[in-house]
């Protein structure tokens, strides 16, 4: 089952507002997150497929099928909304069963499904409870289990954990992927999350003001940026301006760095762009392979537990690290094959 969109744009009445020529491709089994700020245009990626809205342009398709004008109720398209949408005067196995309902399938059958996926997702025994009797998780459980009740052809996601707290957002991504992958059913997600991206999505789609930035494996986006929005958006990141002032070295706000210039000019206008966890406290006297050393003045020192997130001022900038160490940090090293550079623009 493949869920697909072929340069597909749509722009809501009377605004600029929307998306354009988006090409998106979801396999059996795959799970597709869409990241990006608000009004980037993911959720309008997921109401096109979803079929609250239709496309100004292109196809949107399942299973080699278009189904841009068709209504929602005919896709067989699974949803799990931001506020799960149970129905308060329902036992749970009743909201699970009602996509089954509107499909008139008789009440004994409907009632033995409903209490098979409630089961699936981890929610057995509780069929004649009420949705105000559960936590913010297992009601998730409950609006999952419905979404995957009647053997959608695909399952929608929209902001599913943003309204559970830190903690239990980790247990349920990791519920969803459990479930995403015993169903085999392709997935689209949008969030806000990045990290909740990058731990389960088999892919990960960034947008921007409506445009597909940057489509890959989770470790593309995050190790191989394709602009400095994407790095400042997916992880923390440092950005220096700089220029290449020689093949293999670079010349930024910070002083110079050697790197990889393949594909750059002399003279040409670049970004350096480093994760903190790839900067090297130096802890003592500097070693003799330590490609470039930079000292400068704890401006702040975060304590996160496993990590400590460190600002350290230096002449011409700021160098962002990330440490387990204890110890005080005022000189750190940047190896060579950390460094990435990115375009200026």
């Amino acid at each position: 089952m493949t869920l697909r969109y072929e340069n597909v744009s749509f722009t809501y009445p009377g605004t600029k507002t929307g998306v354009t020529d988006i090409s998106l491709q979801i396999g059996r089994g795959e799970l597709l997150a869409i990241i990006g700020a608000s009004g980037s245009g993911k959720s309008t990626i997921l109401k096109l497929l979803a079929g609250f809205v239709q496309p100004d342009q292109g196809r949107v398709m399942v299973e080699g099928k278009d189904i841009s004008s068709q209504p929602p109720e005919s896709r067989r398209l699974g949803v799990v909304f931001q506020n799960y949408a149970l129905f308060p005067h329902m036992r749970l196995w009743e909201n699970v069963a009602y996509p089954l309902k509107v499909r008139r399938m008789s009440k004994a059958i409907r009632r033995e499904r409903a209490i098979d996926m409630l089961g699936r997702v981890g929610m057995g025994g509780r069929e004649n409870d009420y949705p105000t009797m559960l936590s913010g998780g297992q009601q998730q459980r409950v609006a999952l289990a419905r979404a995957l009740v009647f053997e959608p052809l695909g399952l929608l996601l929209d902001e599913p954990l943003s309204a559970l707290d830190a903690g239990l957002r980790v247990e349920m991504r990791d519920e969803i992927l459990r479930v995403q992958r015993a169903a085999g059913i392709a997935t689209l997600l949008v969030t806000h999350d990045q990290e909740e991206a990058l731990s389960i999505a088999d892919k990960v789609a960034m947008m921007q003001n409506g445009r597909l930035v940057q489509v890959g494996a989770p470790h593309e986006l995050y190790e191989a940026p394709v602009n400095a929005d994407v790095a400042r958006f997916v992880g923390q990141s440092n950005l220096w301006r700089g220029k290449v002032v020689a093949t293999g070295t670079v010349e930024t706000e910070i002083g110079a760095m050697a790197c990889d210039t393949t594909g750059r000019s002399v003279g040409e206008e670049v970004i350096a762009f480093v994760r903190p966890e790839r900067i090297e406290p130096v802890i003592g006297k500097a070693g003799k392979d330590q490609s470039q050393v930079f000292s400068g003045i704890v401006a702040a020192d975060r304590y996160l537990g496993p990590i400590r997130r460190i600002d350290l001022n230096v002449e011409g900038g700021v160098i962002r690290l990330e440490t387990h160490l204890r110890e005080a940090v005022t000189t750190v090293a940047i190896p060579r094959d950390a460094v990435r550079l990115l375009p200026a623009s």
